[in-house]
């Protein structure tokens, strides 16, 4: 069963949480130096909207976030309840480079699921090889 670490899923799942709450402090703390200064309240607006918008942000993917324990014939969805689903029931299966996160649908479920990768693996079960690679290794 590959998932990945605790630390790292609560890290990606609280992250905008915890900057946006640092903004708002910032901004809070601005304020209350410079208020009587244009510059230091248009800076503390600023701050403050920032720190709005990124927990906001965290509203919306916290809940998508989860943690996910995959199998060679088996994905379960960790979470209050621990629901298993065989490969025939997933739907999509996206890798999401930039952010090193997989996107999975799951059939009969509205909202798409995010979760991290293992760390010791470069693609689960080689799902996500390159055609090119394959083509290689079969003729060395």
């Amino acid at each position: 069963m590959k998932q990945a670490s605790v630390v790292k899923y609560y890290f990606a799942r609280y992250f905008f949480l915890g900057f946006g709450l640092l903004q708002i402090a910032i901004g809070v703390l601005l304020y209350l130096r410079q208020g009587g200064a244009l510059k230091g309240q248009m800076a503390a607006y600023l701050f403050l909207t920032l720190g709005l918008v990124f927990v906001a942000l965290f509203l919306t993917v916290a809940s998508r976030i989860r943690r996910v324990a995959i199998k060679k014939k088996k994905v379960a969805v960790l979470g209050y309840k621990v629901q298993n689903y065989d490969w025939d029931e997933i739907k999509s299966l996206k890798l999401i480079p930039g952010f090193n996160l997989y996107c999975m649908k799951i059939k009969g479920k509205k909202r798409k699921v995010y979760f991290l990768p293992p760390r010791d693996s470069g693609s689960l079960y080689h799902l996500f090889q390159p055609s090119e690679l394959a083509v290689r290794k079969d003729k060395d």
